[in-house]
């Protein structure tokens, strides 16, 4: 695919103003149909799921890998360290995996790592400008925005495909984001959504794990029998639309559908799954404290009661959390003991519950980072981080500050992967690029839908031509990592 071409002087802006086009475009979109549906053969043999739900923890912001889950040479801060001789600013320590080591400040996680398969070679492209945004919408969606139609987000592809576990509980929940109120809120919404597919698959968006209970309940102050009014009438507005010529039938349809839904949430036993204050101070007190924390409990009470697909995010902002462009070192320390407990403790809670072995949970971000190098060697990405001396001179600078494409570490728990299992290599020196077995985003999905029993060449009729699960149905699993 042409890479996108952005304005140098404003990409964020421009790249906004490229994606809503397309957007627009793709609400006019007819309904989707399986493209076994018109009477051509399947696409695809039906495959036997290894998994029944999914969690995604979502290091938004470009968690760098040498200083997590691939460590390499360390060099404390000292002033006058040449910049080009940092590759990792946290020592490594060892893990419950004989030989595989990660770094200092994930001790909790590194206890778990006889349950996980690590990929340290998973690769991306640099589509033209390494913005954030345009690297999570082609995570989550597969594909390469802006796109003619409205991509559907993984979880939503697990919605429509699978279906819900539970018939009360949504099968997509995504925890932890908040969609207004940043510089590229426009840019999340943009793949926070199911698509073509229609609101009844898109996800049920709880911003604030610890204020969820209270997104399953009526208004306070309101009564049973007012809020069972407002909903009749809303459902009878949006039935009566009069400007319902803008939407087609099938999204018309799906919205109604997606309230009633919601609706039969509301008067169900498990939305007590929501409420966090249930669980006990020692439970919560192994999670941690962190808004981070609070979603990977609430994920495993979800996934307990039903739930198909969960994703929990540390939250991308840009500039705050992953995004380290400045005081790189300090803010992943700080990131590390955000993320160290909840984890383990969610591994560790599934596992003796019984749900680890059907549940695949993963961990991954939209790129890593390094401390000299934009995109891969060679690449004309434009640079987007502040470059320092050739020698640190201020503490600030400590740290890998710039998006880097060429070697990323992704984890996987359960779900038929293999344990204790390392998948790939990257180089010990820089450019630290995968030199062994590497992953692609395609294949890296093509993995995890073959985990769930979605082939990856599954394919939806848009606009007279077939959407795959995969880009162009192309994705081949990375059958290695398979138990």
């Amino acid at each position: 695919m042409k890479p996108l071409e952005l304005d140098p002087q404003n990409p964020r802006r421009d790249f906004l103003k490229k994606l809503s086009a397309a957007s627009l475009a793709a609400l006019m979109a007819p309904a989707p149909r399986l493209w076994a549906a018109d009477g051509a053969p399947a696409p695809a043999d039906a495959l036997k799921p290894r998994a029944d739900a999914c969690i995604l923890l979502w290091m938004g912001g470009g968690m760098a890998a040498p200083e997590t889950f691939d460590p390499k040479r360390y060099s404390p801060y000292e002033k006058g360290l040449p910049v080009s001789k940092m590759l990792s600013t946290f020592p490594s320590i060892p893990t419950k995996v004989d030989g595989v080591r990660i770094c200092q400040g994930l001790e909790r996680v590194a206890s778990v790592m006889d349950r996980a398969t690590l990929i340290r070679s998973a690769i991306q492209p640099d589509l033209g400008s390494i913005l954030h945004s345009r690297h999570q919408y082609h995570w989550h969606t597969g594909y390469v925005p802006p796109q003619t139609v409205a991509c559907p987000h993984l979880g939503a592809w697990m919605a429509k495909v699978l279906g819900p576990r539970n018939p009360v509980m949504p099968a997509f929940i995504n925890i932890g984001q908040r969609l207004e109120g940043h510089g590229e809120s426009e840019e999340l919404k943009a793949f926070t959504t199911a698509g073509f597919f229609g609101n009844e698959f898109g996800p049920m968006n709880l911003p604030d794990p610890a204020a969820a209970a209270a997104a399953v309940k009526p208004p306070p102050g309101m009564s049973p029998e007012r809020f069972a009014n407002r909903y009749r009438f809303y459902r009878q507005l949006i039935d009566k639309n009069p400007h319902r010529e803008y939407l087609s039938d099938h999204q018309q349809a799906s919205m109604l559908r997606s309230m009633d839904n919601a609706q039969r949430l509301l008067g169900s036993k498990e939305r007590a799954a929501f409420d966090l204050s249930l669980e006990t101070d020692a439970t919560r007190a192994m999670y941690g404290d962190s808004h981070f924390a609070r979603g990977c409990l609430l994920a495993r009470r979800l996934v307990e009661n039903g739930a198909r697909f969960v994703e929990v995010t540390t939250e991308y902002v840009p500039f705050f959390h992953w995004d380290t462009h400045a005081d790189g070192h300090s803010t992943v320390a700080r990131m590390h003991s955000e993320i160290d407990s909840p984890i383990a403790q969610l591994v560790i809670d599934l596992e003796e519950r019984g749900l680890l072995d059907r549940t695949l949970v993963i961990l991954a971000s939209e790129f890593s980072r390094d401390a000299l190098i934009e995109g891969v060697p060679g690449s004309k990405a434009t640079d987007q981080a502040t470059s320092p001396s050739e020698t640190l001179q201020e503490a600030k600078h400590y740290g890998l500050h710039r998006h880097f494409t060429g070697g990323t570490s992704v984890v996987m728990f359960g779900g038929g992967m293999k344990r204790g299992y390392v998948h790939g290599a990257t180089a010990e020196e820089r450019p630290l690029v995968a030199v062994k077995d590497p992953v692609t985003l395609r294949d890296l999905h093509a993995t995890i839908f073959t985990a769930m029993g979605i082939s990856p060449k599954t394919a939806f009729n848009i606009e007279q031509r077939p959407f795959y699960a995969t880009e162009d149905g192309k994705g081949v699993p990375v059958q290695s990592i398979f138990a």
